[in-house]
């Protein structure tokens, strides 16, 4: 059940039975010349939905604007500082914490997230523990990429070409749930397997012109995103019950 089509005592009767919530998390940032820019955010969204069918949890509005400063340099891309994403994940999680939620799932489509999310969970429990109280809070990230059916099926799929950015993956999952990112074509330059550390925007730009870490995206299917889709929503919800059940 979406958050956000419930009424407010619907919430309060679901919070007698669950303190859970899923957190659909992912960034607005350019994934190459093919890849729509909200990518990131539609995948997890999409597991995330697919998490709630699966267990009846609630699911919580798409946080859509990530830690994304390294894509900068490309046209389109929005992002939040380290600084103010913490305050944003710390803003939301005391809004429902006040209403009885304990227990915060965070579906993540953008691995720029995932040290900030980290960050924010430990402000959160660092204010409980030098305050001398139990903050009473649980949290989990799940990367919706990097579970082992999705690792395996990438690997069937495309091989060494998935990357590390602008993943066939990923835009295959885009093209499943909105025909019209299938239609968007460019010509690639040659493959380049290289995966290269960078800093800034225009250090990112530089190393990788087209937006593209080591990925071949013209791979991408979307009959391959519905099977992707798939495989990423049982093993999210696997996860999830684990998580409510621990």
């Amino acid at each position: 059940m979406l958050l956000a089509l419930c009424t407010w005592p619907e919430v309060a009767a679901r919070l007698e039975t669950s303190d859970a919530i899923v957190v659909p998390i992912g960034s607005t940032e350019q994934h190459g010349p093919t890849g729509v820019i909200g990518t990131d955010a539609l995948c997890a969204e999409a597991v995330a939905k697919g998490v709630g069918e699966a267990t009846d949890a609630l699911v919580a509005p798409t946080l859509s604007l990530g830690m994304a400063q390294h894509h900068l340099a490309f046209t389109g891309t929005i992002t939040l500082r380290p600084s103010t994403l913490i305050a944003v994940i710390g803003d939301m999680i005391a809004s429902l914490r006040r209403h009885g939620f304990r227990r915060f799932f965070f579906v993540n489509g953008h691995g720029g997230n995932i040290a900030t999310l980290q960050a924010a969970f430990s402000e959160i429990h660092a204010e409980a523990s030098l305050a001398g109280r139990d903050g009473g809070l649980s949290f989990a990230i799940h990367n919706w990429w990097d579970g082992p059916q999705v690792v395996a099926l990438s690997k069937e799929l495309y091989g060494d070409r998935c990357g590390a950015h602008a993943t066939p993956p990923e835009i295959a999952v885009t093209q499943h749930l909105y025909p019209e990112a299938a239609a968007k074509t460019a010509e690639l330059g040659a493959f380049d397997p290289s995966c290269r550390g960078f800093g800034d925007a225009a250090d990112f730009r530089r190393l990788y012109p087209e937006g593209r870490i080591a990925s071949d995206p013209s791979l991408a299917r979307p009959e391959h995103g519905a099977r992707l889709l798939a495989a990423a929503i049982e093993e999210a919800t696997g996860r999830f019950r684990d998580f409510v059940g621990g």
